[in-house]
């Protein structure tokens, strides 16, 4: 008999083998689909960490400014993230590393800040709902706000929690001194949906295939960062930024 039918008889008995019932079939069938699943799961994550550092192509042009930035035009490096709002890693770096980053690269100068829409439809739900509700917001100077507001609270308006985020979200919105009359008429008209689809074009252009994935000089980080392994990237490409020095003139 085949091995399923002795994994089946297992405990029966010494030498006896009986046939698996149809509810023990479904049992076994259910415990390999999940089993495959998991190692599935783990290589992917294994590979994806593996791969989450490399070099970008710097053929390709500049990102054009169809993002929200922070920072100055004239800072020797320009960071660039492409995250999804309702992404819980992009929400741990926004509301943990992210504030370091303002206070000590941002605001000294040294780099200027770009983020850029790429939602993740096909995991996350209500992530179209709250990029739209932060352009809206950026219509009236609040987008940086409305992002902040957005990650600290995910777990009030996620897919997890409800079906209807735009009440939470205009909740939000409400609070943050928006003019809500303008703020609702935008987003029910959709009326930055085509921005969005081209910043996830973008994305796509330059095989960002997770959330946060940034770009900090010529290098593409495809994971969460800490502040220091953040700011080892940003030392880097300020180094590679700065002109070479020309060699000191020799005395004859």
């Amino acid at each position: 008999m085949g091995k399923e039918r002795m994994d089946a008889g297992r405990g029966r008995g010494k030498g006896v083998v009986a046939a698996a019932k149809p509810s023990q079939r479904g049992f076994y069938l259910v415990l390999i689909i999940l089993l495959v699943l998991g190692i599935g799961t783990l290589s992917f994550l294994a590979s994806r960490r593996s791969g989450a550092v490399s070099q970008v192509d710097t053929t390709l042009a500049p990102i054009p400014n169809s993002g929200h930035a922070m920072g100055s035009d004239s800072a020797p490096v320009e960071v660039v993230e492409f995250a999804d709002f309702e992404c819980p890693a992009c929400g741990s770096f926004a509301t943990l590393t992210e504030p370091d980053v303002r206070d000590r690269l941002v605001k000294t100068g040294l780099i200027r800040y770009r983020f850029m829409d790429f939602p993740l439809t096909q995991i996350h739900r209500n992530t179209w709902p709250a990029h739209r509700a932060a352009w809206c917001a950026g219509e009236q100077n609040k987008f940086w706000e409305m992002h902040d507001a957005l990650f600290m609270n995910q777990d009030r308006w996620n897919g997890e929690t409800t079906t209807r985020p735009d009440a939470v979200i205009g909740g939000l919105a409400s609070q943050l001194g928006i003019d809500m009359k303008q703020y609702t008429s935008c987003v029910e008209t959709r009326k930055y949906q085509a921005q969005i689809q081209a910043n996830v074009a973008e994305g796509d252009k330059r095989a960002v295939g997770s959330t946060p994935t940034f770009f900090i000089g010529n290098t593409k980080v495809s994971t969460a960062l800490s502040y220091d392994e953040f700011k080892k990237y940003v030392d880097q490409a300020v180094a590679a930024a700065r002109p070479a020095k020309a060699p000191a003139a020799t005395k004859r």
